[in-house]
């Protein structure tokens, strides 16, 4: 494992050490992966977009300017890519894994005993994917890179090439459209 500090793994990659560029892939691979995934609900999709952005990345690399971090200008690259892919492929369809938060959720409480449990907890996850799955391309961006992904507000709208104002409206939108979406089920749950 390649102990130097990112900066000097790009600018050893910027003039075009291949050993240097792999090191920066292996650092992060599974996170763009993750993103392109949740982006396009496919794991065939999500294999091809992971390795254009990596590809997009390495022929681009001479423009990177450092006004951001490497791992910021990646995700950028990777979003602007399964926004493509979702533009192209008209696929309001495309599901969006997020598996994260209820993985979260269902280790802090213990994993479900019953069989009951795991169903129902199955099927609350179905519910999620496809309610974010619907949100519109925009939105689901802003919601995977800041509920999927962790990052900050400020960070997503750096991917995202937007303010951080418009990734907390898209946030705010994103959550009434699945509040509104998951309404339906919420209400049969209870009852």
């Amino acid at each position: 494992m390649d102990e130097r500090p990112e900066e000097s793994l790009v600018e050893e990659a910027q003039r075009g050490g291949r050993e240097a560029f792999a090191e920066l892939v292996r650092r992060h691979e599974r996170r763009i992966y993750g993103v392109v995934y949740r982006m396009s609900g496919n794991p065939s999709d999500a294999d091809d977009l992971a390795q254009e952005v990596f590809m997009t990345a390495w022929r681009a690399i001479g423009s990177f300017r450092r006004g951001s971090s490497f791992y910021t200008w990646i995700y950028r690259i990777a979003v602007n890519l399964s926004l493509t892919l979702l533009r192209t492929k008209a696929r309001e369809r495309d599901r969006a894994v997020f598996d994260e938060n209820l993985a979260v959720a269902s280790s802090t409480r213990g994993a479900p005993s019953s069989p009951e449990a795991r169903s129902a907890l199955s099927e609350i996850k179905v519910r999620v994917d496809e309610a974010v799955g619907a949100l519109p391309a925009h939105f689901r961006a802003s919601f995977v890179l800041v509920a999927g992904e962790g990052l900050s507000h400020r960070d997503a709208a750096r991917v995202l090439g937007c303010s951080e104002n418009t990734v907390s409206w898209r946030m705010h939108k994103a959550r009434k459209l699945l509040r509104a979406r998951l309404k339906p089920f919420l209400e049969e749950v209870r009852s």
